[in-house]
């Protein structure tokens, strides 16, 4: 049986959590300012990954606690989830070292999973903090 237009795609992400139609989140890879030091790059990848819970992104979180990246493109995260039982701890890891790598300029990538300090909401952007109705 023929259609007469387009189907249209259901999405369940946020709109389950908040009861608000889901945003559109950043591309999975992102464009890359040309004139973009490593480290922006890196946290432009870093704010495509998203708490599975939270309609918003690991960075402005305030779950990347520290990020190094040295000349030859060696990059290490220390970062924490916010809560010591989160179910999806092994595979958030895994998709921010993966994200990371696929930056240009990066040659390797290690994430460290850290839980001092506790995260809090104190760590959030003012950003996060919105999106989540804290003010």
């Amino acid at each position: 049986m023929p259609t007469d237009g387009p189907k249209k795609s259901v999405s369940l992400g946020t709109a389950r959590l908040t009861g608000q139609p889901d945003e559109p989140r950043a591309s999975a890879t992102p464009a890359v300012d040309p004139n973009a030091t490593l480290e922006e790059r890196i946290v432009a990848a870093l704010k495509t990954c998203y708490d599975p819970e939270l309609p918003v992104n690991i960075y402005e979180l305030g779950l990347i606690y520290d990020l190094q990246a040295d000349p030859a493109g060696a990059v290490a995260i220390r970062m924490t989830l916010t809560s010591p039982g989160c179910p999806v701890a092994g595979s958030l890891l895994k998709e921010v070292q993966a994200k990371v790598e696929s930056v240009p300029g990066v040659a390797s990538a290690r994430v460290d999973l850290v839980w001092d300090p506790p995260w809090d909401k104190s760590r959030m952007s003012e950003a996060a903090a919105l999106e989540l109705g804290l003010f």
